[in-house]
């Protein structure tokens, strides 16, 4: 009878010690396999830009109306300088800040929208250049790696062509049209101008 109580509290001793070895895995399994999924539908995180970023052709925005999923969208500046929201069709965003882009559209979906709320994001940046265009020897974009003014950024072009109407000279930032005059310029008349990104130089 004893050694039969003794097997007996063995096989008990025993079952209970291969229970404990069979939980501990399947507990240790549940937060890894949590951990594995958080996360996975996270939004990418806006890129910090100074508070004076003027936007440039490239860059990529997320554009958020307040209650409203059909007119929040993910767009990109086009070449011309604007991108395209319903609504408010084509907005001018280049050349502008992220607060002057929201203001603009706010502006633009009044006429549809009671009171919108708008937000725009800066998703990703374009690398900054500026171009020249026009009657240079060598239009095209330029890196904008450094502070250039206009003088700087048209001997980079190579300089002009002969018919080159050197007074005449346009620089388009966005909505605006700055006259230069590169005589002036060289001659010390008036002040350097530095160019920012995106900014076009025209050479009539």
């Amino acid at each position: 009878m004893r050694r039969l109580l003794t097997s007996c509290s063995f096989l008990l001793l025993f079952g209970v010690a291969a229970a404990a070895q069979t939980d501990a895995p399947a507990g240790a399994a549940g937060p890894n396999t949590t951990n594995g999924s958080a996360g996975s539908d996270a939004i990418p995180a806006p890129v910090v830009v100074p508070h004076d970023y003027r936007l440039v052709p490239g860059d990529k925005l997320r554009v958020e109306v307040y209650k409203d999923t059909q007119l929040s969208q993910s767009v990109q500046i086009r070449p011309d300088g604007k991108i395209t929201l319903p609504l408010a069709n084509d907005v001018v965003a280049a050349g502008r800040t992220p607060l002057e882009l929201r203001n603009a559209i706010v502006e633009s979906l009044k006429p549809y929208v009671s009171n919108p709320t708008v937000t725009v994001i800066v998703v990703e940046t374009t690398p900054a250049v500026i171009y020249v265009m026009g009657e240079v020897n060598s239009a095209g974009p330029q890196p904008l790696t450094r502070p250039v003014d206009v003088v700087q950024a048209l001997a980079m072009a190579g300089g002009f062509r002969d018919f080159a109407r050197t007074k005449n000279i346009m620089i388009r930032r966005g909505t605006e049209v700055i006259r230069f005059n590169y005589n002036d310029a060289v001659r010390g008349r008036t002040k350097p101008v530095l160019l920012q990104p995106g900014d076009t130089v025209i050479v009539p």
